[in-house]
Parts: C-alpha cells; structure tokens; sequence
C-alpha cells in the first residue's frame, strides 16, 4: 500500500475544496451573514492547514494499483463529507454535527436526502454550498483532480485509470482516449457546458441569478437540493420543463455525448443501453399519466409524469408535486425505477441500465443454456462480447445491492416507523435519489430518523455513490498491508 501517494493526494483534494469554498465564503459576505463567512474561512483555513502534510511525508514512489485507487476514493469521500459539514456546524445552520455530516454526505454523493425542516434558517452561503457540493460530487472530485494534472506515473499498473474507475459510476468505465488525463478534461468540459447551457435557460426564464445557479448545480449532478420546501413546484411550467429535459440528458452516459462531437453517430444509435434507458423513460411516463390525468389534466398531467420520471430515474430527486399522494401503481412504478437508475458514466445513480442490460442478456443465454445445454453462449452488447469477469462482477454487485438494502431497512426498523418509509429511505439513499415515499416522500425528510438510523443512510448514500466495492473494500485487512518490495 503507498501511503504516502495517498495522502498526497487526499492533501491535493483538500487544497481543490477548500478553494471551491471561497465563493460561499464571498457570498456570505456580501449578504453580510459575518457568522457563516467566518465559519467558511474556518474550515477552509483548516483544509489548507491539513493538506500542508503532504509536505512532511512527501511521496517517494507514486506508482499506484487498483486497492489504493479504491481506498483514496473512500477516504476521499468520506474525508469531504465530515470537513465539508464544518460550516453548517460553526455558523449554527445545523447545530448538530451528525445532521450536518448527514446533509454534506447527501451533497457530495448527489443524494439530496436533507434533514433541513426550516429552509428560511439556511444562510445564503449555506444555500450555496449545498447545491455546489451536488455539481462537484456529479463528476466525481478525484476526476476533477485527474482533469487539473497528472497525478501518478502514468507507467503501468500504476495509470491513474484506476482513480476514475473507482469513483466514476457504472460497471465498465474506460478511457475516451488514450490518456486518462484527457479524458478527465474531456468529461469535465461537456459538465461545465451543459451547466452552462442550462443556467442560461433557467436565467432566461426568469428565474433570480442564484436561483439559477444553484438550481444548474443541482440539476448537472443530478442531486436535487432544493431552495424551498416545494422544490421545483413553485416555478413556470418553462422551468419545470427545462430541469426535466436537462434532468434526463444528466442522466445519459457522457461517452455518448464525446462520440456526438466526434460525429460517430452510428456508434450512438447502435448503443443499447441509451435506447433502453430512453425507452423506459417513455413507457413509464406513458403509465403514469394514465393515472394522473384525472387528477391534472392532459398539458400539467403530462408535464408532472415527465418531470418526476425523469428525476426519480436520473435520481435527481427535485418534485414539482407531492407524488406521495399519487395512485399507488404510480408510486410503485416511481419505485421501480429508483431502483434502475440512470446510465453508467452519467451523474445519476441507481442500480444502472447497463447492469439491467446485461442481467437480462444473462438471463436469456441462461435460458437457452437450459434447453440446448451444449450451447456456448456469450452476452454481446453493441455487438461486443461481454467478458466473463464483467458478468461475475454484476452479480456480485447485485447480491451485495440487495443485502445491504435488507439488513439497512432491517436496522431501520428499530425507530419504529412504517416499512414504506423505512425501505424507501433506504432505496433512495443508496441509490443517491433522495425521496422515497411516506415519511420521506418529496414534501417530507430525514430529519425524523435517530442517529442510528442517520449513519445507517449516511453509509448507505457513500456505498451507493461508490458502487458499494470500493468502500467495502478498506474492511478487507489484507489491504491495508505494505507491499512487498
């Protein structure tokens, strides 16, 4: 293990956070909140000061393998999390610190879980921070890190390949081209353009300029914070169809979009996973406006079966309605594809189309296989076969998914709540949605729940942004041993 190239780079992360939390430091400032523009320096004054070890443990090899890139990315979040729920804590936004621990967690793993009852109690710097912690946690702080410079040997098992494949979501995740740190800068310039494109839509239509901002952030890192108790409920139907398009194109894997710019088109249109992703998009929003029609009419019904598809399945997590209260087949279906998720390589979470794909795909060769047992059958998607390891590796992912979903739910249950709230805690936040249903539902929160049941969900969000292994892995002793030389 190379300890020392990973506090290296935990000490690098901590320079990036703390400069990203000078804005709303400034912004505290200006609206003259002295409590909370302290509180920012504070921390980020402690950040700098932290990261200064580097110096004095500086690193002597920087070759760097598969367990530490999983135990960096862990650290990472986990170290993100607990730093950046200091100015909640010092500013007295949220006095308690497992609450604030609770709210940043949901932040950076783009949940959008908040225990926040009072919004009118959050300070303007607050209201930023929270959103901003979305937009970077989105794309991942470390493939921020790797778009800014080089940071290993690049030699070798030593690629820093395996810090993007540690923290980027999705059961394959390779290279657009043949540098890693171009591909970092690749991903994060169509992030900061699409941020970009949407804030100048949401501005255009009126909405107030931090509005926007914070709103963009939310929406890009598919996390869905809101400024208000009603969500996106209370603007334009413009806005409402605005945060649903951009929602759904968050949602799509960011390959797609470099393969766009490089006018591969066929490429796109061969890619199952999109058409899957999009299709159950469409059917579901057909299925549900069936059922709300009545209650909104066709143009308002349409829009609200859209927006919150589209933000359940992207696991944004923003509401214009209290869905709660809809038809149970449509609160069941909204389930459903909180389980699903997004594509891999997007900003949303879930279980992933690509994985659904494949298990299907595995399904149907397990099913010929019963019938022609001879057969030699292989998972092909976009005309490629999938490799055993890929196949094994989903599985494993499945079974570790749905135990953790059971024994969550499981120590859940010990506040007493009802097991709809309880399971839906879960299933949000472990698939970083942020509502569920009952006492969590889009008009409801977190706030409820013991500090048991908190660390649970904090955990369950960290696993969840992670894609469960590289955070189970840092409980596995032999990692942490020395390598020999």
């Amino acid at each position: 293990m190379n300890y020392r190239m990973i506090l290296k780079l935990l000490c690098s992360v901590l320079r990036i956070v703390a400069a990203f939390m000078i804005p709303a430091a400034v912004i505290s400032l200006c609206y003259g909140e002295m409590e909370s523009f302290w509180g920012f320096i504070i921390t980020l004054s402690l950040m700098l000061l932290l990261s200064l070890t580097t110096f004095l443990c500086p690193a002597e090899k920087k070759t760097f393998y598969a367990r530490e890139a999983f135990v960096l990315a862990s650290l990472t979040w986990l170290m993100v999390s607990v730093l950046g729920a200091l100015p909640f804590v010092l500013d007295k936004t949220i006095s308690n610190f497992i609450d604030a621990f609770f709210e940043t967690a949901s932040g950076f793993t783009t949940t959008g879980a908040s225990i926040v009852v009072d919004y009118g109690a959050l300070t303007m710097g607050a209201k930023y921070w929270r959103s901003f912690t979305h937009w970077l946690g989105g794309m991942g702080v470390l493939v921020f890190l790797l778009a800014l410079e080089p940071i290993t040997s690049g030699s070798g098992s030593g690629d820093s390949i395996h810090i993007m494949r540690a923290e980027s979501p999705g059961p394959q995740v390779s290279k657009l081209v043949p540098h890693t740190l171009s591909s970092a800068r690749i991903l994060y310039m169509i992030y900061i353009f699409m941020t970009l494109v949407l804030f100048a839509l949401l501005a255009a239509g009126g909405m107030d300029i931090f509005e926007a901002v914070c709103i963009a952030f939310g929406t890009a890192g598919t996390g869905g914070f809101a400024l208000v108790p009603s969500s996106i409920g209370g603007y334009s139907p413009y806005i409402q169809w605005v945060v649903a398009v951009f929602m759904m194109l968050f949602g799509v894997n960011f390959g797609i979009y470099y393969l766009i710019l490089q006018r591969q088109f066929k490429k796109v249109v061969r890619n199952s996973e999109l058409w899957m992703y999009l299709g159950i998009m469409l059917a579901a929003t057909g299925l549900i406006f069936l059922y709300v029609r009545p209650i909104y009419g066709v143009a308002d019904g349409l829009r609200q079966s859209f927006f919150q598809v589209s933000s359940i399945m992207t696991s944004t997590g923003f509401a214009t309605v209290d869905f709660n209260l809809w038809p149970q087949f449509a609160r069941t279906l909204l389930v459903s594809l909180m389980l699903i998720g997004a594509c891999a390589g997007s900003t949303g979470g879930g279980f992933k189309v690509s994985r659904v794909l494949m298990l299907f795909k595995s399904l149907k060769r397990e099913v010929r296989r019963s019938l022609h047992p001879n057969t030699v059958g292989k998972v092909h998607i976009d005309g490629e076969a999938v490799s055993a390891e890929t196949i094994s590796n989903t599985y494993a992912y499945l079974v570790a998914y749905c135990l953790i979903i059971i024994f969550s739910t499981l120590l859940l249950a010990f506040d007493g709540n009802t097991f709809e709230t309880n399971i839906t805690a879960v299933i949000a936040c472990l698939n970083n949605i942020g509502p569920g249903l009952d006492m969590v539902g889009p008009m409801g929160g977190y706030a409820g729940f013991s500090v048991v049941s908190k660390i649970v969900l904090i955990l369950n969000m960290l696993l969840g942004r992670l894609e469960i292994f590289p955070m189970l892995i840092i409980f596995v002793p032999g990692v942490w041993k020395k390598a020999r030389k």
